[in-house]
């Protein structure tokens, strides 16, 4: 499961980041890194936008930045924490 899947209100922790580069740089530099818990707050009305909540802030991101974000299902919640 991609970030982008998850539905407003539900938290998810992080796997693993994909991406390459400048991209998966940014993404670890903003606090997105493995065993993160993250919240989807709320989605823009057209789609995109994303904002998230982690760590105590929000962030605002990129729903095709949001691909590159694997998540552990809520069946492996056990195994995430």
């Amino acid at each position: 499961m991609t970030m982008d899947m998850v539905k407003v209100g539900k938290s998810r922790t992080i796997k693993s980041i994909g991406g390459t580069g400048v991209l998966r740089r940014r993404l670890l530099d903003m606090g997105l890194t493995p065993r993160t818990t993250v919240e989807l707050i709320k989605i823009a009305p057209m789609g995109d936008p994303l904002v998230l909540k982690l760590r105590g802030y929000e962030l605002t991101l990129r729903k095709e930045d949001a691909v590159h974000i694997q998540l552990f299902d809520e069946q492996d919640s056990d195994r995430a924490i």
